[in-house]
């Protein structure tokens, strides 16, 4: 099952963060948000499709996020859990931790926002258009 929607890139992406990284629908964000590589998100959790909320609450359920963009792409492999909310109305976060909050799309992700692949950030550094394909 797959869900796809869009995302921009934005100046202040820098992509350090070494445990999480997220995408949002906010339009601005500041040089400290070292996670968010994606902003202006045309979607948030609350508008996936029931099938596909229903697939990343089951427990042991993997998940694939791939990033695009015109120049480059990154695959980021993860796990569902039925302690998801999946029901912040601006952020979507993959994490490498266990944590779960309203904001989290996955747990025990393979990478964060720090081991991106560099083509990536830097399309993204130059507000290039986000494609977010999750697959469950």
């Amino acid at each position: 099952m797959e869900y796809s929607f869009n995302a921009q890139g934005h100046p202040n992406v820098t992509s350090l963060h070494r445990s999480t990284f997220e995408v949002t629908r906010d339009t601005e964000i500041g040089k400290t948000a070292d996670c968010i590589v994606g902003v202006s998100a045309d979607a948030d959790l609350g508008t996936f499709p029931a099938q596909i909320i229903k697939a990343i609450q089951t427990e042991g359920n993997s998940i694939k996020v791939i990033l695009e963009t015109e120049n480059a792409f990154d695959e980021i492999k993860g796990f569902g859990h039925p302690e998801l909310t999946l029901d912040h109305p601006t952020d979507m976060v993959c994490r490498k931790s266990e944590f779960k909050c309203s904001r989290t799309l996955m747990i025990r992700a393979n990478k964060a926002a720090s081991d991106l692949k560099k083509e990536l950030i830097a399309d993204l550094k130059v507000g290039k258009l986000l494609k977010i394909i999750i697959s469950v």
